[in-house]
């Protein structure tokens, strides 16, 4: 967000000092570091601080001197250059952040300073750094001291031997996401794998949910991961390169989201890739009796595998699909499953336009709502967003969105 004025900050009265949540993390200007000083200082009910990359270190000491009461704080820009009494007195601060479980920012950061967290990192629960790209042993060295850490998010930069530390460290971690430093670099020498999944599977037995973006895949490695595992609920596995099959047999990796779905059986949202046939999507359907929310990317065969997924799963709320082999019939054998459903997502499939417009016919209580760009083929359905409304259909729809 780019902030046009830089005073807002300066908007607050003086007598309000009621603010519990302040977070201009993504806000790519300056601030009025005094008037965010006095905020700060004077909302002693304050909770939750995230500020952007533009606050300095020695400003971020100020405003946790003044708000030690913090639960959750979001750090600026970590690479400036310290004296040690600045060094000695941002410790101290943080030191003082006795309440303080949630850590994420660090948007630019230098190990030199990462010690500086050290002391608030005991009672952490989680730690966000999405936005910043630690290497194995900085990660490392900082998990040594988040014997509690129950959700972790990190930039794959810490490569498995980073994720070998989490398995080390972290007992407790119940919450996993893994995110790419550069999804679209094919020539990125980093990144984690199936080795790292299997380490943090080792080590954190009570693992949930995983979010784990990858170059690369095993059926046995996933297998090994949900066999560690049996309890997760949401598992979103993406494999970078569309189709990609099992990189040591060649095979599709259709056994490692079987097992997924005949291992976990709370699983309640999945995200599958890489190379798919049918037979995932026929083990999705006989195995994944309690899965609400199903994302699917270049995967599958015929119109069969998402009628299993359509017929098999009782509990869907949410379907996702995009650039697979699904087509009319597909779409139609969810006629009487789509108003007990929250939406229906598809775009280049092979769903036609009149494809839609029957099931528009047939549901007359649905949205069917087709998005095509200009100098398409008219008698295809590029997009197509399906969901259920009391209210009808939506009257703020630009001029691209057809409602059928």
């Amino acid at each position: 967000i780019d902030d046009k004025n830089g005073n807002w900050l300066s908007c607050f009265p003086e007598s309000f000092t009621s603010l519990e949540v302040l977070n201009f993390a993504n806000l790519n200007n300056d601030v009025n570091i005094d008037a965010l000083e006095k905020l700060v200082g004077r909302c002693k009910s304050l909770k939750t601080l995230k500020v952007n990359k533009s606050v300095t270190l020695e400003q971020l000491q100020r405003l946790i001197v003044r708000a030690p009461q913090l639960c959750e704080l979001g750090t600026g820009s970590f690479s400036q250059e310290l004296t040690c009494q600045q060094y000695s007195e941002l410790k101290r601060a943080f030191n003082n952040c006795k309440s303080l479980h949630t850590l994420s920012g660090l948007w630019v950061a230098s190990t030199q300073y990462l010690e500086v967290l050290y002391p608030a990192c005991t009672n952490l629960t989680f730690l966000n750094f999405s936005y910043a790209p630690l290497d194995s042993e900085d990660l490392s060295k900082l998990l040594v001291h988040c014997p509690n850490l129950r959700r972790l998010w990190v930039v794959d930069t810490v490569e498995d031997k980073g994720l070998e530390a989490v398995g080390t460290y972290c007992p407790l971690l119940e919450e996993l996401r893994v995110f790419p430093a550069d999804p679209f670099d094919e020539g990125v020498a980093h990144g984690v794998t199936e080795s790292g999944f299997i380490a943090v599977s080792e080590g954190c037995r009570k693992l949930h949910y995983v979010l784990y973006f990858c170059r690369q895949m095993t059926n046995a490695a996933v297998a090994t991961v949900v066999q560690n595992c049996p309890d997760f609920t949401h598992f979103r596995l993406c494999i970078m390169t569309p189709g990609q099959p099992d990189y040591l047999t060649d095979e599709p990796m259709d056994e490692a989201f079987g097992a997924v779905v005949k291992n976990c059986t709370k699983l309640q949202r999945l995200a599958v890739s890489g190379s798919l046939t049918d037979l995932t999507f026929e083990y999705i359907g006989r195995h994944a009796k309690n899965l609400e929310t199903l994302s699917v990317a270049f995967a599958g065969s015929s119109d069969w595998g998402m009628q299993c997924v359509l017929y098999g799963c009782p509990k869907l709320r949410k379907l996702e699909i995009r650039d697979s082999p699904f087509g009319n019939a597909a779409l139609f054998s969810g006629l009487g499953k789509y108003e007990s459903m929250r939406s229906l997502w598809m775009s280049d499939c092979k769903v036609t336009m009149n494809g839609c417009r029957f099931v528009a016919q047939e549901r007359p209580r649905l949205n069917v709502e087709v998005i095509n760009e200009e100098g398409g083929d008219d008698s295809r359905a590029e997009r197509v967003y399906i969901y259920r409304s009391v209210a009808g259909p939506r009257r703020d729809a630009p001029p691209f969105v057809l409602t059928l």
